[in-house]
């Protein structure tokens, strides 16, 4: 996928996509559960979003009901079932970046006391595998799973210092920060692309309020054994407790962070 695309999710379950026999019934029944997901608690309104016969759809809700990857519910409908979220809970921990990173995200909790996030780049978008709450009392709305913007947040801005001009131009594009309070209010292009710049040079990157009005975070990028960027993570409070001389002070530590989980992946720093 190029920088200018934006991800095509319905076309990844499409149920009568060109498959080699025997795998429709299997792509069938994950867009089923795919329309569920997105909101679909009916069969007439499972069969208008797959395009699939309304005796077929039952066919299929039943199996996956009975094999418990979805609920039915009087007076609700389907509802997404507790196999997925067990195998939800095995991924992610199956999953070695959340393992590795966690005693490095617990201390950065344990110090700050705000906030804590841990990231990867999803496509265009961020996804966030690790959320630690603060202890101010703060509530903000990215949670495990929630994906947001790159260009909109500290942690996509700091999966980014590595990409080209042109990326960070197309991403801007297609999620830029979108609150008034943000610098230069809603972005331009080129007030995003100064930042980046000094960002890129420096290895850190900060939301100045371009996500959700109040909130500002410190967020530093994750390298591998090939020293390309494969996670971030960041700090974040609302303004009151992180003022800009806080975030320069923060940088250091975050990116001390980093380089501990960096370290676990493989990767050693570059030393002239």
């Amino acid at each position: 996928m190029t920088a200018t695309q934006t991800p095509d999710h319905s076309s990844a379950l499409d149920p009568d996509a060109a498959a080699p026999a025997g795998t429709q019934t299997l792509m069938r029944g994950l867009a089923v559960m795919q329309a569920v997901s997105d909101g679909a608690r009916d069969l007439k309104e499972i069969c208008a979003r797959i395009g699939v016969a309304r005796s077929t759809t039952h066919r299929l809700a039943s199996c996956l009901v009975q094999e418990r990857y979805l609920r039915s519910l009087p007076g609700v409908g389907y509802v997404l079932g507790p196999k997925l979220i067990e195998l939800g809970f095995q991924a992610r921990e199956a999953f070695p970046m959340a393992t590795l990173a966690r005693p490095y995200l617990d201390g950065l909790a344990e110090l700050t006391g705000d906030t804590i996030h841990l990231a990867v780049r999803d496509n265009d978008e961020v996804l966030y595998l690790e959320k630690i709450p603060g202890k101010k009392g703060l509530e903000m709305r990215s949670r495990v799973g929630h994906r947001m913007p790159l260009a909109a947040t500290g942690v996509g801005k700091a999966l980014l210092l590595d990409a080209e001009e042109p990326q960070w131009k197309a991403l801007h594009r297609i999620g830029a920060p979108v609150s008034s309070r943000a610098p230069g209010g809603r972005q331009t292009w080129e007030a995003f692309r100064d930042r980046m710049r000094e960002y890129a040079a420096k290895g850190y990157a900060f939301d100045l309020e371009d996500n959700e009005p109040s909130i500002r975070c410190v967020a530093a990028p994750v390298r591998d054994a090939s020293s390309g960027i494969v996670a971030a993570i960041s700090v974040s409070s609302t303004v009151p407790y992180m003022s800009l001389e806080r975030m320069r002070e923060m940088v250091a530590v975050v990116q001390g962070a980093a380089a501990g989980i960096s370290a676990e992946l493989g990767w050693k720093v570059e030393r002239a």
